[in-house]
């Protein structure tokens, strides 16, 4: 754990300004879910965010290698599919809870990677916090813990590839800007069919969704994936649930029971020690095969 406070500062900050973010860019939105649909308003802020990156980093396909190409479609496919998921999930539960249960991804892929047997027994304590978010006095909507489930896969494959993505030439940036485009491509049928239902006054809300909720984000976690480990990122996205739960009860109306509440924070503490815990046993392991 000393390890653990001898951490840079940068990819703390970074990762909570694109926590902050993200879920500022989920309230924004969240009165638009009803009428224009999740699918719809994740394809049009990924559309304006794909056309911001591509202004501001003008990334070029000349000298694209197979592996490159591989890591901007993934990157691309995983983070365009998140996006969707989470803001289904968001229209059905409370976006605390979604958001927390969305974080077990990054949990699951560090929880596969553990040896050490007390390393192991946190995942009893995340599996206490969702049984105390999912216990039926809490009424939540079956689907939208589906989608939160299904949006978790994807979130876990977005961390791994942040770390490539941020390890690349140039910080990754043109890239990045490359996998938005892919993501916005992924969701353009939805965004085509979702854009006669947005009015004046509701793509200003869409762009600046995507703004701060897609644009910004993105590009802080890939620079501090680039200065540690996807596994340091992703016990840094802990951060996630409980400022989606503050900023969802805050502004959004969003009700939590004490159980929810509960449960959102035994599942970001224990997500958080897997983790960092995953990433110090790869180094160990590492260190012991030299």
């Amino acid at each position: 754990m000393n390890k653990f406070l001898t951490l840079p500062v940068a990819p703390v900050i970074l990762v909570l300004i694109g926590s902050l973010g993200t879920q500022a860019a989920a309230v924004l939105v969240t009165g638009m879910l009803s009428t224009v649909g999740a699918p719809g308003i994740s394809g049009l802020r990924m559309s304006a965010a794909a056309i911001i990156m591509v202004v501001l980093f003008r990334p070029k396909l000349s000298g694209m290698t197979r592996a490159r190409a591989i890591n901007i479609v993934v990157y691309g496919i995983a983070m365009g599919m998140m996006s969707m998921m989470i803001y289904e999930a968001i229209a059905r539960l409370p976006q605390g809870v979604a958001v927390t249960i969305d974080f077990l991804g990054p949990c699951v892929v560090s929880f596969l990677g553990l040896k050490m047997w007390r390393s192991r027994l946190w995942a009893i304590i995340a599996f206490i916090g969702v049984a105390l978010i999912a216990q039926p006095s809490n009424d939540l909507d079956p689907i939208g813990i589906g989608y939160a489930a299904i949006g978790a896969i994807f979130f876990g494959a977005y961390t791994l590839f942040s770390a490539r993505m941020g390890s690349t030439e140039g910080g990754g940036m043109p890239d990045l800007a490359l996998s938005v485009v892919v993501a916005a491509i992924v969701l353009a049928p939805f965004s085509v069919s979702a854009a006669p239902l947005v009015d004046g006054s509701m793509w200003a809300t869409i762009v600046i969704s995507g703004f701060i909720g897609a644009v910004i984000p993105y590009m802080m976690d890939t620079i501090a994936a680039g200065i540690v480990s996807a596994a340091v990122v992703g016990t840094l996205f802990a951060l996630d649930p409980v400022i989606g739960a503050i900023l969802g009860w805050a502004f959004s109306g969003d009700q939590v029971t004490w159980s929810m509440a509960l449960g959102i924070v035994m599942i970001a503490v224990a997500g958080a020690i897997i983790t960092w815990r995953g990433a110090r046993e790869s180094r160990e392991l590492r260190d012991l095969a030299q």
